[in-house]
Parts: structure tokens; sequence; C-alpha cells
């Protein structure tokens, strides 16, 4: 079987559960080169990772020692890029059918977009993590985000979860701006819609992500996503979408809470957010007939405090802070 041209990058830390099975898959699919971005992972990663590189010459291995994937993406497509059209962003928590790349760089070809998206489907098997997939996968966890929908059809988007790329159309725009701690996907997104580059979600093929597995990873998680955001809106003088203000409202009304001793109308706004999770959680948990489902309100619930904190802190610091992103 000839190489794929395609260059694919995995930014990694701490996924040995995961990157040897991921890298077996996209090794039957033939890409030219697989380059593992680690940025300083102290389980046994590096030790896979080296492995595989011992037994096939189009694996390397690299260190981004700025730790965060923006980093480790730039880094690579910097250090490799030269003579490919395409890289593959692969996240190393999720997992992929077994067509990916091959489907991801057909559908470059006949769509001619600079950016191939995709949509993905938040998998939990049992546990914190089953009622995760299914307070992310709902219209309360995701707010209907485009790629948070699986569909059979394509389309033209401004956004969606990042897998193949131009390296010119990238390099045009100088890469992920290493400014951003998450949302730096929907932040380069934005400058090459603006530059006029053409963005493609694919109805051909999705991924499975697997969500963090307690309370308080998924907390960080979602604090980081709002501080993203928040960035993202700072930078480009953007207004937060609908679906974006419902979550960002939840600290603001925990706030409100304080003014209780004045008067139990300033309960009403929390009090009514957290009805609608929980009500919501027993809902789906009814309709999917599993009692460990009820929990998924109280993990939208998490998933909106987290967001909203990260989102607040942001707008708060920003006129304290000079860090200056890419252009």
């Amino acid at each position: 079987m000839s190489k794929l041209n395609i260059l694919v990058v995995i930014p990694c830390l701490n996924e040995a559960a995961h990157i040897g099975k991921l890298l077996d898959q996209l090794i039957s699919e033939s890409p030219q080169l697989i380059v593992v971005a680690d940025g300083g992972s102290t389980d046994e990663t590096v030790d896979i990772v080296n492995r595989y590189c011992e037994s096939y010459s189009n694996i390397k291995l690299i260190k981004n020692n700025k730790k965060i994937q923006s980093a480790g993406i730039n880094l690579a497509v910097e250090k490799f890029g030269d003579g490919f059209k395409y890289f593959v962003r692969i996240d190393a928590h999720g997992e992929y059918p077994s067509d990916f790349l091959d489907t991801l760089y057909k559908d470059a070809l006949v769509t001619k977009a600079d950016s191939v998206v995709v949509s993905m489907d938040t998998y939990g098997e049992r546990g914190f993590q089953k009622a995760a997939a299914y307070a992310q996968n709902s219209k309360l966890g995701n707010g209907g985000s485009s790629h948070r929908n699986d569909s059979s059809e394509g389309r033209w988007v401004d956004h969606g979860h990042h897998a193949l790329m131009s390296i010119k159309a990238f390099h045009d725009v100088n890469g992920y701006d290493e400014s951003f701690v998450a949302n730096e996907d929907a932040e380069l997104d934005f400058r090459l819609s603006s530059a006029g580059y053409k963005i493609w979600l694919s109805g051909k093929t999705n991924m499975k992500y697997f969500p963090r597995d307690s309370f308080k990873r998924l907390f960080v998680q979602y604090y980081r996503y709002g501080i993203g955001r928040a960035s993202n809106a700072l930078k480009h003088k953007q207004i937060p979408k609908v679906r974006q203000l419902i979550p960002l409202s939840v600290f603001p009304c925990l706030l409100l809470c304080l003014l209780a001793p004045i008067s139990s109308v300033f309960l009403i706004p929390f009090i009514v957010w957290f009805s609608v999770c929980v009500f919501y959680g027993v809902f789906i948990a009814v309709k999917s007939c599993s009692v460990t489902v009820l929990l998924s309100g109280f993990i939208a619930a998490t998933m909106h405090f987290g967001w909203s904190v990260g989102f607040c802190k942001k707008l708060v610091t920003y006129p304290f802070t000079t860090t200056e992103g890419a252009s």
C-alpha cells in the first residue's frame, strides 16, 4: 500500500491508556509521517511511543516544552510540514474510524476546502463517563454546536472540531495562537475565515471522544474552555452567541445569591438554572432507562459553572494582562 501524503500530528500529555491503540489504527492507514508532540508526560506515554518509533520509520516523537496542544502542533508543522499539502490533527483522547485519514483527504480533494473539520460524539461505557457523555451530547451540554451534532450531510461552517488542514493556509494565518490555553481551534477558524479560507464540516466521518472521569477534572476542563472563549471574544471583539450567554450567566447568578438577605428574588435566576439542569438529567435518565445517567444534570451544571467562572475571570483580569497572541 502506498503511503498517504499526509502529516499526522498528535499532541498529547499522559495518554498511556490510549496512545498505543491510536497509533496502531493510524499506522493501518499508512500516512507518510506521524509526529507525536509530547507535553511532558509523567506516565508511560513516552516509553510507548519510543517503542513504536523503533518499529516504524514514519513515527517521530518530539518534546513540546510549552506543554499546550497549540504549541505542540505548531512545532510539529514547523519541523516536519515541508513537502506536505495537508496535516491532520489527532486528539490522543479520542477514537477514530479505520478510514478516517483517507476520508478526510478525499473530502478535501472533492470540496477544495482549506480545512476539513468533523463532528464529535462523546462516549462513555459506564459510570461517571457514561453520564458525562449524555450531558455533553445533549443541547443542554453543547448548546447545539454544529460539530457536536452528527449529520450525514457535509456543509460549509465557520468552526468545527479540527481534523485536516492545508499547511499553506495554516502558515498564512500564523498557525495556532499559543497564548490560548483552550479554544485555540475556534480562534484559528476565525482567522482562517477572515482571510478567505473555507472550512468544510464532513458528513462522511467523525470522531469518538472520551470525557473526563470526575467532577473536578470536568470543571477544570470547562474552566479552561471559558477562559479560551473569553480570550477569543476579547481578541476579535466578538459578542458571545446566544447559546453561550446562558452558561456565561451562571456565575453572575450565583453572585446574585449573596443579595438574598435583602430579597429572596435574587435567588430565582440561580434556582431556575439549577432546576433545569437537574430535571433535564432526570428526563434523559428516564429516556435512556439508566439510573447512572441521573448524574448528567449535575454534570451539565458543573460544565456550565466551570465555563462561566473561566469566562468571567478572563473578562475581569484582561485589563491587567499584556500578553499578545498571534495576529
